[in-house]
């Protein structure tokens, strides 16, 4: 096998590293494919996602959506023979998407999956009206939703001033020690 051929295992050797999953221990039985409750909304079901991560195809894998639809539920990783944390393997994705790629308005969740993170982060919870404002500002889509979210304000289902939680060090600790930072 010549040296173009081979597989780049960084991506795999910084995943292992970062989040103490043995990735390479994965043999593709599926059963983390088949339990997943939002594999059809994936471009990738997670056994599949395994595989590109052993054979280094770190371009298809931050391109495609699985990462972002992962729920983090954890059904995969309760029936996975390997005791492979999937969900710690999606979340190790996902900020190495975020450190690496530049803002694409044309894919919407990394966009939603940030908005979300900052809302906890500035509030110790999410506050929905911010979150949303805050997604829309970044893409660039600001009336989709409009008559949806007037009609849930109408019901009182929009708080217009966030609640902060008391203890706002131990979310920042939090933070950290996910290595996200502010």
């Amino acid at each position: 096998m010549c040296e173009k051929e081979m597989a780049d295992n960084s991506l795999l050797d910084h995943i292992e590293k970062e989040c103490g999953v043995k990735v390479s221990a994965c043999f593709q039985c599926r059963k983390c494919s088949n339990g997943c409750p939002v594999v059809f909304a994936m471009d990738y079901p997670p056994h599949r996602m395994m595989r590109m991560l052993q054979m280094g195809l770190r371009d298809e894998l931050l391109q495609g959506n699985t990462m972002w639809v992962c729920a983090t539920c954890e059904t995969c990783a309760t029936r996975c023979p390997n005791d492979i944390e999937i969900a710690l393997v999606m979340d190790v994705l996902r900020r190495l998407y975020q450190k690496e790629k530049k803002p694409d308005r044309t894919n919407t969740m990394p966009l939603f999956h940030e908005s979300f993170l900052q809302s906890i982060r500035n509030h110790g919870r999410v506050f929905e009206l911010g979150m949303v404002g805050g997604y829309k500002i970044k893409t660039g889509d600001y009336f989709q939703d409009a008559r949806l979210g007037l009609e849930m304000f109408k019901r009182g289902k929009l708080k217009l001033l966030p609640q902060r939680i008391k203890k706002m060090a131990e979310v920042r600790k939090i933070f950290a020690r996910a290595g996200h930072k502010e």
